[in-house]
């Protein structure tokens, strides 16, 4: 049966100060009035039941979760008890789900995605299902067409065709220094791709490559399915997942399958409009303008000879005036503040650091 997976477990530290442990970035209703979350879950309608949609995140996040969307139940959440990267929330969901479903067939998303359109997506996406179905053991990843020489992305090298776009992975390609990101970026969407971290798999697929490369992890994850069913999961849970060894999935499945003759690992494109909402430059991108460039997400505002400014605040009632500014993110909520040239957006990770050093964690 074939079911989804949405990872949103992420701490979103550069979409400070609106994201906060409480509150993280994932599940603040800024677009549109909808959070990223919401967007990611009702994206799949026609592709996956929502009863077959789980959402892997902090164990914290498990009752705002389950408000805010609709046909969500709490057996369909399945609650991290610490972060510790992506090999384990996929993994830990793969085998959660496989207990219910042993023949179960998972598409990962992640929660802060915004992809349009909607309909192409999910025909590109039900291809991917089929390629996981048809052939055994296939690993799918959805390749993103680069629009820059970015370093932030790990890459997809391809390789032969297999069934209408798809293409054979050739090397998973992790984030590149500024020249070699040039060079891949040059050569054209023909021989690279952007890794867009979703992914389709059988959950039994995934977990013998965990097994296979990563016993020490499997062992765990294991441990954890095997009780999942039982009155003991949550106390395995949390025993066990806090023990393993932190490590994302493309590190330790994705650049290992695509050597391993065993393993078809394919990646299907998605040349579709498709922004990572990671970082307030990004935010921007999801905003109206006016003319002078001025993205305003929300609360109100009055900006005079004022251009390329990201203004925001989490209070609709609060007004953000600027004179005289150029290339600034000014973003309000009721305990902070943040002023930031949108050079140094990448710095704000830093700036969340020293904000819990300095003021406490109550900040954060």
């Amino acid at each position: 049966m074939r079911h989804a997976l949405i990872i949103a477990g992420g701490s979103g530290t550069r979409l400070w100060p609106m994201s906060r442990a409480r509150l993280p970035k994932q599940l603040i209703p800024f677009i549109g009035g909808k959070s990223l979350l919401q967007l990611a879950f009702d994206r799949l309608d026609g592709l996956v039941p929502a009863s077959n949609r789980y959402i892997c995140a902090g164990r914290g996040h498990a009752d705002v979760i389950a408000a805010a969307l609709d046909g969500f139940s709490q057996e369909q959440f399945l609650g991290e008890p610490i972060g510790r990267d992506t090999l384990n929330a996929v993994g830990f969901s793969a085998a959660a789900i496989a207990a219910r479903d042993p023949d179960a067939v998972i598409a990962v998303f992640t929660a802060d995605h915004i992809i349009e359109p909607v309909d192409q997506f999910l025909k590109i996406v039900e291809h991917g299902f089929r390629l996981a179905e048809e052939a055994s053991p296939t690993l799918v990843t959805f390749g993103i067409t680069p629009t820059a020489a970015a370093t932030g992305y790990g890459y997809l090298e391809l390789g032969d065709a297999i069934d209408g776009s798809a293409r054979v992975v050739g090397q998973f390609r992790e984030k590149p220094d500024a020249e070699t990101a040039g060079t891949y970026f040059a050569a054209g969407a023909e021989r690279y791709l952007w890794n867009s971290g979703m992914f389709v798999w059988r959950a039994s697929t995934l977990l013998d490559c965990i097994r296979r490369y990563e016993p020490e992890n499997f062992a765990g994850i294991e441990k954890i399915g095997a009780a999942w069913n039982s009155p003991q999961r949550d106390a395995v849970l949390a025993e066990i997942f806090p023990t393993l060894k932190k490590i994302s999935v493309d590190f330790a499945v994705m650049e290992p399958a695509s050597r391993d003759p065993q393993v078809r690992v394919a990646a299907v494109p998605m040349p579709l409009q498709w922004l990572d909402v990671g970082s307030w430059p990004m935010f921007a991108e999801t905003c109206p303008r006016d003319a002078d460039g001025n993205a305003a997400g929300g609360g109100r505002n009055t900006l005079l000879d004022t251009r390329r400014t990201l203004v925001a605040s989490s209070d609709p009632d609060h007004l953000i005036t600027a004179i005289g500014c150029e290339d600034l993110i000014i973003i309000h909520t009721p305990d902070a503040t943040l002023v930031c040239h949108a050079d140094q957006a990448e710095n704000i990770k830093a700036l969340h650091k020293r904000v819990g050093d300095d003021h406490g964690q109550d900040l954060l």
